[in-house]
């Protein structure tokens, strides 16, 4: 069978896909998720002998009949059931060390997570000198918010409608 050193990193594989993606998770129990994305991160799916159907069969064949999660001895069982299919040509020790060994020493990897960036959309929607209107008068000329006064009506007592561009101006028409 696996040496020390083996199923020590083992458990420890265990440990980081089972917490993986759940708060909550005490590192005792692996959910069928987390089997899943275990088998494809450590190459066990080879698309070929082991598929993810094979990996669920697998999983299902393996836990108690109401249960949702394996713990490490299902787990160490599940790996030994797919062992053999996985490594045909090997015996069942040697089939057993080699699927180990694939999985020891892993962690789960974040793949394909979105982070945010301001590109495209997001930098047309925050580009103030694109602003129009109302909200236009929030900004000053170099694109810096206005703070208090660009949010709220300040009254001025000129007679005329507030935000008009053209206040003042009536005198110097009718002088003319």
């Amino acid at each position: 069978m696996a040496e020390n050193s083996d199923l020590a990193s083992l458990e420890e594989s265990f440990k980081k896909f089972a917490i993986y993606g759940d708060t909550k998770a005490t590192g005792q129990e692996l959910t069928g998720k987390n089997w899943a994305k275990l088998c494809k991160e450590c190459k066990v799916i080879d698309g070929k002998t082991i598929t993810g159907t094979d990996v669920d069969i697998v999983f299902s064949k393996v836990k108690a009949k109401t249960a949702r999660v394996i713990n490490y001895e299902e787990f160490k069982q599940a790996l030994e059931e797919l062992s053999s299919k996985r490594f045909k040509g090997k015996s069942k020790e040697e089939a057993y060390d080699s699927i180990c060994k694939l999985v020891a020493g892993k962690e789960p990897i974040s793949s394909g997570v979105t982070k945010a960036a301001a590109v495209g959309a997001v930098d047309r929607l925050t580009d103030t000198s694109k602003y129009t209107g109302s909200h236009k008068e929030r900004f000053d000329e170099t694109g810096k918010g206005k703070g208090k006064s660009g949010r709220e009506n300040i009254v001025e007592n000129t007679g005329y409608v507030a935000s008009y561009k053209n206040a003042g101006t009536y005198d110097a028409k009718v002088k003319k």
